[in-house]
This record gives structure tokens, C-alpha cells and sequence, in this order.
């Protein structure tokens, strides 16, 4: 038996993934650009063994649920696949923040996971494979694996679809404050929410526009140009929530302290306070700003009724072995 951990991060997107082109492969309708968090991660031990019946998961100390294990089983046929491996494996997993959320939990699970089953299988990936690995298990895994600012590529719904790069975490000292309204599980999950996008009247011009976005968004970050990054930011974040608003079923994640929260920001920054928003598949707020700013930002949260916590992060690694 050999046993294997890996660190990996969750992700803030700031050009949103919503939509496939290719659901069972995760193949994405449009890139996203996003930001990995440091201090928030998941850790990972993967033991293969051969006198295991099948595949075990236990996440924070308890005992999966059969839905969530039969998601990691088929990601494991996948390694097991890779390197001809028949054997099942026990997977232990930690999260040090809430599950099911808005914080991309799914995203480094299954991005430490791809490094910790391949690596205890005996496989050694590139970036670049892992990264295509990863997103089989969860499309927005794919941009844990690389360090700091990360796009995912896109283009023309390409199979070989990967997260790059663009920029290391100290390019840009930007915090995530995450304002917390609800630490519960979403009624709606993202896997199931990207099957609707389709069904909405507005997912296509969405889509159609997405490459504009990802250029001005890029180029803010590439120049730490925070103005026009909080442009770009809120207008995305804004069309996802509108795709899901109008999809059929209706997708609605906010809560009244979610858009309390946004209408505070929008203050704030018309006082001169440099901070923006962006919401993911939860009632949760991501608030955006630079270092200098972070203290300010997260005090004024904790006064906003609806607020039951905020949870800082700031740019992180790529997903690692933890030796």
C-alpha cells in the first residue's frame, strides 16, 4: 500500500464557467479567468489497497454519502484506467471551510484528489494533464491545479481544454473576503445548474461574449488595473446570476443578505473605497480588494445584517504534494 496527500486550493472565478459544450467530460461553453485561494484548501490522502471491495471516502471525519462516493468511484476508474491499476483505493479528505457553498469546494477536492490518486498509482502528470484530469471530476478543478491567476482555455468547446498561468500569486496583493449569509449546502448544485444554462433565453448571448470579457478581465489583472477589473468582475458575475434566474427550472441562490451585501459594495467604491463583488452558485459573497483595503473591507462586512461570517483569502499556490 502507498499512501499519497495533496494540498489544493478552491478558486474564485472572476469570468464565470457556466455551461458545457460536453457535460460528462466537463467540456466548458466559455473560458473563465480566476483567482486560487490561499489559507482555504483540501487536503487529500489517497491509499490504494488491494484488499479493499471497493472504493472508500470519508470527508471531515465522517463517512460519504453514496451519491458523493460514486462521483470520486468514477474518477478513480479514470486513474485506475490511466495505470492499469485494478486495485480500489481509501480516500480521506479535510476541508478547512464550508462545503456546498459558493466556495468551490468541488474545485479542490477533485484537484487534490487528481494529484493524490495519480501520484499513489505510480502516474507523474504535467500541469497541463492534470489540469484536464482534474476537470473530469469537476470542471472548475481544472483551475487548482495551476498557481495564483489562472484562465481556463476554452476555446471552440476543444476537448484537450486545460487552466494556464497568467499571472503567480504575488503578481497582485488582492484578498477575497467572503461574506457568509448561509453555511449550508445549496438546494441546486453547480453540476446540475450547468445542465440548465442551456434552457435559459440569455446563455447564448452570454457565451458570444465571453472572449470580450476574458480580454478585460486578463488585461486588469496583467495591469493590476483594479477599476477596470471591478467593471468586468460585477458584469459577469451579474450575467451568470441572470442565466440562472431565467433557466428553466429557475435557479435563485441569493438571500436578502446577499444583496445587502452587494448594494453595500456599490457604496462603498462610490465613496471611494476600492472593493467589488462576485457571487458563484451560492447566496455566499465573494468581496474583492486590494491588501491595503482588506481590514477596512472586512470590518464593514461584519456590520451588515445577514453576515454570520467572513472568511479572508488571499492569492494561492497551485495544487502540491504535501511531503
Amino acid at each position: 500500500m502507498r499512501s499519497v496527500t495533496a494540498v489544493a486550493n478552491p478558486n474564485i472565478a472572476f469570468i464565470k464557467y457556466w455551461g458545457n459544450c460536453e457535460a460528462d467530460a466537463r467540456i466548458p461553453a466559455s473560458g473563465s479567468i480566476s483567482m486560487n485561494l490561499g489559507g482555504l484548501e483540501t487536503r487529500t490522502t489517497v491509499t490504494f489497497n488491494p484488499e479493499l471491495e471497493g472504493d472508500t471516502l470519508n470527508i471531515n471525519g465522517q463517512e460519504a454519502e453514496q451519491a458523493a462516493l460514486e462521483r470520486v468511484g468514477g474518477f478513480m476508474n479514470l486513474v485506475r484506467e490511466m495505470a492499469g491499476n485494478k486495485h480500489f483505493a481509501m480516500v480521506e479528505s479535510h476541508n478547512n471551510f464550508p462545503m456546498g457553498a459558493g466556495i468551490a469546494s468541488s474545485a479542490s477536492a477533485f484537484a487534490a484528489l487528481a494529484l493524490a490518486a495519480t501520484r499513489a498509482a505510480g502516474i507523474d502528470l504535467d500541469e497541463g494533464d492534470l489540469s484536464r484530469l482534474a476537470r473530469k471530476g469537476s470542471g472548475s478543478a481544472c483551475r487548482s491545479i495551476p498557481e495564483g491567476y489562472v484562465e481556463w482555455l476554452a476555446d471552440g468547446c476543444d476537448p484537450d481544454s486545460m487552466a494556464i498561468s497568467i499571472a503567480p500569486p504575488k503578481h497582485w496583493d488582492l484578498w477575497d473576503c467572503i461574506a457568509i449569509v448561509h453555511r449550508g449546502h445549496k438546494l441546486v448544485g453547480s453540476r446540475e445548474g450547468h445542465d440548465l444554462a442551456h434552457t435559459s433565453p440569455l446563455q447564448q448571448a452570454r457565451v458570444s461574449e465571453a472572449p470580450q470579457r476574458l480580454k478585460i478581465c486578463r488585461k486588469a489583472i496583467l495591469e493590476r488595473d483594479f477599476e477596470a477589473f471591478s467593471d468586468i468582475v460585477e458584469l459577469d458575475s451579474h450575467l451568470m446570476h441572470a442565466v440562472m434566474m431565467t433557466s428553466s427550472p429557475r435557479l435563485f441562490y441569493w438571500l436578502p443578505g446577499t444583496i445587502a451585501i452587494m448594494q453595500a459594495v456599490s457604496s462603498w467604491r462610490q465613496q471611494g473605497i476600492p472593493a467589488c463583488y462576485t457571487i458563484d452558485a451560492g447566496p455566499n459573497v465573494h468581496v474583492i480588494c486590494e491588501g491595503e483595503e482588506k481590514e477596512l473591507v472586512e470590518a464593514r462586512l461584519r456590520q451588515i445584517p445577514g453576515v454570520i461570517d467572513v472568511i479572508t483569502a488571499y492569492p494561492g499556490e497551485g495544487t502540491h504534494l504535501l511531503i
